[in-house]
């Protein structure tokens, strides 16, 4: 087995947009050097100390243009995702081998990108089960987007296959969220949670290894790539991305889409 691809970003606990911030200092220098870019152009002599003594005595300032920032970037990154998906609907339908649960001609539907490593996917797993408990016209799609594991470890893609190897055997919901409630996640935990619900081990290690499901992840990957997917978790609902991944909110944007 491959190990998994280093991440182009980690998990999102506070929301799917969320960015690491520049630090407030190297922030600050920014500003000021564009203020005084202009300073030639401003007048009185002492511009630079009057931006100076502003943003010392207004240091909210600095947080006001971060979130204007970020809030510019995540609706740059909204369009671009879901004109991708508009592009190519293909890349978010699930192939004969993934988990989906809920009608094929569903007019909903919700897929979720994860990995079993993120913290905010293990924390949500339960409400967003009980959304497809609440929801049972709608489809839910799962794909097992294995990014998180860090040099040697290959356990986010390892649990990603046995995940996989589960929904082979009619047992993919309980191990996923057996696989979502384990905190200390390895290889060996992952065999375990596989006993204990009643897979087959023997056949889940020749899927875990088969040529066919490193065709599965690797396809996942790409679509994930070619969307601009960039941390987990990350939800589609009905082809558009959403920009949080709160459990309520996600109920909300699910009867929006009923009803619209």
């Amino acid at each position: 087995m491959n190990d998994a691809p280093e991440p182009t970003a980690g998990s999102r606990d506070a929301g799917f947009f969320s960015r690491p911030r520049a630090s407030m200092a190297a922030l600050a220098v920014s500003v000021v050097a564009l203020l005084l870019a202009g300073a030639p152009y401003a007048t009185g002599g002492d511009f630079g100390d009057r931006v100076r003594a502003y943003l010392l005595a207004n240091p909210q300032v600095l947080d006001e243009v971060v979130q204007a920032r970020d809030a510019r970037a995540n609706v740059e990154r909204t369009s671009k995702m879901n004109a991708a998906v508009a592009a190519d609907p293909g890349i978010l339908s699930a192939s004969a081998r993934e988990p989906a649960f809920g009608p094929a001609d569903a007019r909903v539907t919700v897929v979720e990108f994860f990995d079993y490593q993120c913290p905010y996917c293990k924390t949500a797993a339960p409400a967003y089960t009980a959304l497809m408990q609440a929801h049972p016209d709608v489809r839910f799609i799962f794909k097992e987007w294995a990014i998180l594991d860090q040099g040697e470890s290959v356990t986010s893609q390892y649990a990603a296959r046995a995940a996989l190897a589960a929904h082979a055997q009619g047992k993919y919901l309980p191990v996923h969220l057996a696989l979502m409630a384990e905190r200390a996640l390895s290889p060996q935990a992952v065999d375990r949670i596989l006993s204990a619900n009643g897979v087959d081990l023997a056949r889940a290690r020749t899927a875990i290894s088969s040529p066919e499901t490193s065709r599965l992840m690797a396809d996942i990957h790409t679509g994930a790539a070619t969307l601009g997917v960039e941390g987990t978790p990350t939800f589609f609902i009905n082809g558009r991305v959403t920009t949080s991944n709160d459990p309520g909110q996600l109920d909300r944007a699910i009867r929006s889409a009923k009803a619209g």
